[in-house]
């Protein structure tokens, strides 16, 4: 018996294990797509299926969550300066009084995640 073989109806390879022959599938190596990635696959995958199955099947999924990977650290960036800039959150108070400082990035950095989710993540 050959150890592998070809079935033209539906175009796979086929291995021989002990009696059987067995599907030669492969699943593609899934790239580290950030955390802003990684949480756009897990909205798609748990709520949009369709769509995420459809990105798969056209192998369109890997670029879009590192696209929006990209995006959202940039937005993310932005939001967090930007915020920090206006609410006078600076070096001198970081200085002056640390915990202050902490507690008001943190403030920042929790809302300026909360906007790049709404509008990128979970869009």
């Amino acid at each position: 018996m050959e150890h592998y073989t070809y079935d033209k109806k539906n175009g796979l390879w086929y291995k021989l294990e002990g009696d059987y022959y067995v599907p030669c599938v492969t699943v593609p190596e899934v790239k580290l797509t950030g955390i802003w990635g990684e949480r756009r696959r897990h909205f798609l995958k748990n709520h949009q299926k369709a769509l995420y199955i459809g990105m798969m099947l056209d192998d369109a999924l890997e670029a879009h969550l590192q696209e929006i990977n990209t995006s959202a650290e940039r937005m993310f960036d932005q939001l967090v300066h930007t915020l920090a800039y206006d609410e006078g959150v600076s070096e001198q108070m970081k200085s002056d009084d640390p915990s202050e400082w902490i507690a008001c990035m943190n403030n920042i950095r929790a809302r300026a995640t909360e906007l790049v989710n709404a509008h990128l993540i979970y869009a």
